[in-house]
């Protein structure tokens, strides 16, 4: 019995040695490079990276849509201001004519020797014409006094050319209507009598009324 245990011992060195579970055969395999393992890495964060972009480039458009807004409606509040009486002007500028039109009937003698309650109609005519227009004023009308002034097309209509060899032509020298503007657009054009024949312009325009 125990030579046979004794030969059970020895064993043939040729003999294949089994692998014990875990260990690898052969040669040993080299680590994965930090290249290789960053690739599935980029490959996932590439589409959130662009997801970013797109919702930043969204946010930015709508900043920039909400501040031409914001713009947009501090000008439309400020034209309101500016010409929500303008309907209102224009009607009340057919009561400053009639009293301009009242005053200018007078002859000018009549109105230098007028006295008593005659004297006394005309400085009240003239208070009224005055009031008139510091209210008109207020309210951003004012009037366009173009005598003497290069005409222009977009603040006065001209009615007749007057011959006039000593002012240069396209001068405005009669005023037939008075015309008015409220802030920087004209309410009514001013009705002018517009110079010919005489020197050409200089070059540089005449200021605004």
């Amino acid at each position: 019995m125990m030579a046979n245990d004794m030969h059970d011992e020895r064993r043939d060195p040729t003999q294949a040695v089994h692998e014990t579970p875990g260990e690898t055969s052969g040669a040993p395999q080299a680590p994965e490079t930090p290249a290789a393992e960053a690739a599935p890495q980029a490959d996932a964060l590439a589409p959130l990276l662009a997801e970013r972009d797109e919702l930043k480039d969204r946010v930015l458009r709508t900043l920039a849509e909400m501040e031409n807004l914001r713009r947009r409606t501090e000008r439309e509040v400020a034209d309101a201001r500016a010409y929500a009486v303008t309907n209102f002007a224009r009607d009340l500028l057919n009561s400053a004519d009639n009293i301009r039109r009242a005053l200018e009937s007078i002859p000018e003698a009549d109105r230098a020797s007028a006295d008593g309650a005659f004297k006394a109609l005309i400085d009240g005519i003239e208070l009224t014409e005055r009031d008139l227009a510091k209210t008109l004023e207020r309210h951003g009308v004012k009037l366009i006094e173009p005598k003497g002034q290069r005409f222009d097309p977009n603040r006065h209509q001209a009615m007749f050319e007057v011959p006039d060899p000593e002012v240069p032509t396209g001068t405005v020298v009669q005023v037939m209507q008075a015309g008015y503007v409220i802030g920087d657009r004209v309410l009514r054009p001013a009705l002018v009598g517009v110079a010919k024949g005489g020197p050409k312009p200089s070059a540089a325009p005449a200021d605004a009324a």
